[in-house]
């Protein structure tokens, strides 16, 4: 049985560095119950300025505003270990129910890579937002010109291919061990150089120090454009609009791997509350500048709340501890 299948059966920094207007704490984020709510809302985005999940937060953060949902929503980053610092800081705000944390697939590997104290179940779903997709790329003059290429040669010498991506346990570095088993490597095997992010990884694909790259669609787009790179293929289920590159499973390659984005609030809050935070993401989610995000950035709207919510993300930590297992990360 291929590993995909058997997913779709199952399912550091040392000190956090706060950046924004002010920390996260019982002192700074106001008082709890709706009206609280609505008046002043903290987003707790787990990563640096710049990369995705603080897209999610900034894009969020107008969508909010524009559409008079809450009157002043903050955004923190906390930055560290794959978003774990910052889980752990949303953890510590047990009971205030003005936070959110933007969390992903990427905060799952990470877990388990870093070892974390706390995982996903520390904390109050809320809502998946919105998937985006992997791609794999080569430079312009790679020998490599589709996916059996590629395959082609990673079973030859699997040691021999290097594939620069993001974090360990990382979506990239995840759907490394995924393509590879199902091309028949074993991901143990995969020669995976972890980069601090996409753009790192780029620069390292274009000089040759890499062979292959894996990122976000988004990180690497002006250069497929450009010509500088040739994308190989997708993550997703299915074609992608605005993306012209064939998926992964076009190529009889099983692996389909979403980049999925979401929002948590601190645990110990009330069903009110929580109902409360649902209700105030469902408005963001259905207002028009979520819309022009969501085709903006590429992203499938994918949005869950309430009970289908949490089962997803039973299903995501099962399937994701799979492949940190295939990988020998767990």
């Amino acid at each position: 049985m291929s590993m995909q299948r058997i997913l779709r059966v199952g399912g550091a920094v040392a000190a956090a560095v706060v950046i924004g207007a002010a920390a996260v704490n019982a002192s700074s984020t106001g008082g709890d119950g709706g009206e609280a709510v609505r008046s002043r809302l903290t987003t707790i985005v787990p990563a640096a300025p710049g990369g995705g999940w603080d897209l999610v937060g900034r894009e969020g953060q107008n969508a909010l505003r524009e559409g008079g949902i809450v009157a002043n929503n903050q955004v923190v980053n906390v930055p560290g270990a794959g978003g774990t610092i910052g889980l752990a800081q949303a953890v510590r705000q047990e009971g205030r129910a003005n936070t959110l944390m933007v969390t992903g697939t990427v905060m799952i590997g990470s877990i388990i890579v870093n070892n974390s104290s706390h995982d996903l179940r520390d904390v109050t779903p809320i809502a998946r937002l919105a998937d985006d997709y992997e791609v794999i790329v080569v430079p312009a003059d790679s020998p490599y010109q589709d996916m059996g290429d590629l395959a082609e040669a990673w079973r030859e010498d699997p040691g021999g291919m290097a594939v620069g991506g993001g974090s360990l346990g990382g979506t990239d570095h995840l759907l490394a061990g995924l393509v590879a088993s199902e091309v028949d490597v074993d991901p143990r095997d995969v020669n995976y150089i972890a980069f601090s992010g996409g753009g790192e990884a780029l620069t390292s694909l274009l000089s040759g120090s890499v062979d292959v790259g894996i990122s976000g669609f988004n990180e690497f787009s002006d250069q497929i454009e450009a010509g500088n790179v040739r994308a190989l293929g997708v993550s997703a289920h299915e074609r992608v609009e605005g993306i012209d590159v064939p998926t992964l499973a076009e190529q009889d390659i099983d692996a389909v791997l979403p980049n999925w984005r979401g929002l948590v609030a601190p645990p110990g809050i009330t069903e009110a509350e929580r109902a409360e935070l649902t209700e105030i993401v469902t408005e963001m989610h259905d207002t028009p500048e979520w819309a022009q995000t969501l085709e903006r950035n590429r992203w499938d709207d994918t949005f869950q709340t309430g009970a289908e919510f949490e089962e997803f993300l039973a299903l995501e930590t099962e399937r994701i501890n799979t492949i940190t297992e295939e990988l020998g990360l767990s």
